[in-house]
């Protein structure tokens, strides 16, 4: 990489709940050990010309100026981290003025003129521009390079050749597939069992039971975002209502079930 710029700077693109930010989670914590180590910056408080303020710190004489920019007190605090600006299409032109500066020379000057250094950083810029055409193309069965073409004509029409330029990777994300959607309910409940752990319940789901989640909590416009409702309404709150009447308790086995395409929880007393 070159020692003067970012790890690296990605623009990742795609429809609504196909996993742009869990990635960008996921890639913190593989990277520096923690998911915590995510900046999170939504671009769209920063469509307004003074907002850009708010990212390097206001100006000597303003109110806030001893507290520092969002951004770079953010960096300054954790510099080994992944940056993420999400939904990048909706920060004001200004806001580009400074990403350009953070992908050339990897550091910024915040308003009290220290330097923060964003060399140890990865940048990832997610934006919803072109998901139409994704889905459009996903539906009459369009190759990926199609797809890539048809969102990056978008993409340039949005914006300037010189961010683009700039930035290392364009990722396209394909819309959501069943086989996909069944392995994200079974990370899900991964969670799920982590949590139980602490009363030490055990959690079992039938394969018919992870398809029927797949194919209810996907939908094309949202993706995979309401796969977390369903699995709260099918699964957490029924065994909630049983934890509180007594019929399921510590130590006990869990199970998930489909029975007449309805998620049943079959609790199994331990011993």
């Amino acid at each position: 990489k070159d020692p003067n710029r970012p790890i690296g700077s990605f623009l990742f693109l795609g429809p609504t709940g196909v996993g742009k930010t869990e990635l960008a989670r996921t890639l913190a914590a593989t990277l520096f050990d923690d998911d915590a180590n995510l900046i999170r910056i939504d671009m769209s408080e920063y469509m307004e010309k003074h907002t850009v303020a708010r990212l390097i710190g206001a100006p000597p004489g303003y109110i806030g100026y001893e507290e520092g920019g969002q951004l770079t007190e953010a960096v300054r605090r954790r510099p080994f981290s992944v940056i993420l600006f999400d939904e990048i299409e909706k920060a004001h032109h200004d806001v580009f003025n400074i990403l350009l500066q953070v992908l050339d020379d990897g550091r910024l000057t915040d308003s009290q003129g220290r330097t923060v250094d964003f060399k140890n950083t990865v940048l990832i810029m997610t934006s919803n521009i072109g998901s139409p055409q994704i889905l459009e193309a996903q539906q009459r069965c369009a190759s990926y390079d199609e797809v890539c073409s048809l969102v990056m004509a978008e993409l340039r029409e949005h914006f300037r050749p010189e961010f683009l330029n700039r930035v290392d990777e364009t990722v396209v994300f394909h819309a959501l597939e069943t086989d996909q959607l069944t392995k994200i309910v079974e990370i899900q409940l991964e969670r799920l069992r982590a949590r139980l752990t602490e009363r030490r319940i055990s959690l079992s789901v039938a394969p018919a039971a992870l398809r029927y989640l797949g194919e209810r909590g996907y939908d094309p416009v949202y993706g995979a975002r309401p796969l977390k409702r369903l699995i709260q309404q099918e699964i957490e709150t029924p065994m909630a209502r049983q934890l509180v009447k007594g019929e399921l308790r510590d130590g006990d086995t869990a199970t998930v079930e489909l029975k007449d395409q309805h998620i049943v929880i079959v609790p199994t007393v331990a011993g």
